[in-house]
């Protein structure tokens, strides 16, 4: 079966990797960029880089025009609508803890907070932590044989003392999109506020973030094709307002004198300091790239590339998959063999995969395993890739057995 990927050549590092033998299948943790991206930094430091917002000057003005585009193009992405309820951080884990941080005054002891069993680590410590600084309790929702959130469960879990629920789009373990509308309608019913961690599904399909109706929804730039350093936040303008200044310095403020100061409302009091300049317009041309392609033909390429992985891993004796991926990744352990020894000798035949807890360590723990093969994939990725990974698997799988 060939899946080819149109898109491969606009990602250059794609062609240097393969030079070096390197097969990259490790897009969940980091993707590679696009020319477009490498195109847009280049001339932002070449061409007079300046601080935003700040500068009267030529190169201020037009950091500050190209650093707003971006705000603009990433609230077109997500149908924002309003591009003021979108703000700049230095990456989802920020974001996260930015709400956690901002949000603590809403919360006294006894209150709750929701979460799932599937999270990530930078949607489930702020929380964690918060629970501890403000005596909350912490309620995990469980999760199906399917790995989804169990809606079940949840509808017995989230009540009257629940005020927050944070749960994740797409697992990054387990690959499964989490049912938000039932998750949402639950939490809306006691007037919960809602955090949506969209690190994974960001990149998988156009989200209109209107329609989902979440309160808050995060994502991290550097796995959306984008540079690293950059995370968003939007944020729905009633919610916003509930926010508190979690960090102070320059441009948030309004006024200040010794003994008291006023901040900006959002976005740019929450964007103290000087802001990831190159990156946040970096992020603003890779919004531009993507918007340029055929949205049905990029998702029938992912989907045909990840039903090859499914049945190739399905067809080897002994491959487990965790859950029922839906898209992009599948995460696998094979009976008999510890996933740390898998992964180096695939790395040793140049396949670049990810190994261990994901992140996602409480999760793993709850199926009794170490930790886990992850294959990731992304636009730029083809049949040949998973050919080769394939390959090395069964001599691993050979020499270790």
């Amino acid at each position: 079966m060939l899946v080819p990927s149109p898109w491969r050549a606009d990602f250059p590092a794609i062609a240097t990797l393969q030079r070096q033998d390197q097969t990259y299948l490790d897009s969940a943790a980091t993707t590679q960029k696009p020319q477009a991206l490498l195109d847009a930094i280049s001339h932002y430091y070449a061409n007079g880089a300046a601080n935003v917002h700040r500068a009267q000057h030529l190169p201020g003005a037009h950091a500050t025009q190209a650093f707003e585009d971006s705000r603009n193009k990433v609230a077109q992405w997500l149908n924002v609508g309003d591009d003021g309820q979108i703000i700049f951080t230095h990456g989802a884990t920020s974001a996260l803890n930015l709400l956690a941080y901002g949000l603590e005054h809403l919360f006294k002891p006894g209150d709750e907070l929701v979460i799932s069993a599937l999270e990530h680590h930078a949607n489930l410590l702020p929380w964690q932590q918060l629970a501890k600084r403000r005596e909350l309790e912490l309620v995990v929702l469980p999760l199906d044989n399917d790995g989804l959130i169990d809606l079940e469960a949840a509808a017995r879990l989230i009540g009257p003392r629940t005020r927050l629920l944070a749960v994740s789009q797409l697992s990054n373990v387990l690959g499964a999109w989490q049912p938000l509308p039932q998750l949402l309608a639950l939490a809306k019913a006691h007037n919960a506020m809602t955090v949506i961690d969209g690190a994974q599904g960001i990149v998988h399909g156009r989200h209109d973030v209107q329609a989902l109706g979440c309160d808050f929804y995060v994502f991290s730039s550097h796995k959306l094709y984008g540079p690293d350093g950059v995370g968003v936040l939007y944020g729905r303008t009633e919610a916003l307002h509930h926010l508190r200044h979690w960090q102070f310095g320059g441009e948030m403020v309004q006024q200040a004198d010794y003994h008291s100061a006023s901040f900006r409302p959002a976005p740019l009091g929450f964007e103290a300091g000087t802001p990831p300049i190159a990156g946040v317009i970096g992020l603003g041309a890779t919004l531009d790239y993507l918007t340029s392609l055929d949205q049905p033909a990029v998702m029938a390429h992912e989907a045909a590339l990840h039903d090859y992985l499914l049945r190739g891993l399905k067809a080897r004796n002994g491959v487990r998959l965790l859950g029922s991926p839906h898209v992009a990744l599948a995460s696998f352990v094979v009976e008999g063999v510890h996933n740390a020894d898998l992964a180096h000798l695939l790395t040793e035949q140049g396949i670049a995969v990810r190994a261990g807890h994901h992140c996602a360590m409480p999760l793993l723990k709850a199926m009794q395993l170490s930790g886990a093969i992850r294959v990731s994939l992304a636009l730029y990725n083809d049949s040949d890739d998973l050919e080769r990974f394939f390959e090395a698997l069964d001599q691993a799988l050979d020499m270790l057995r």
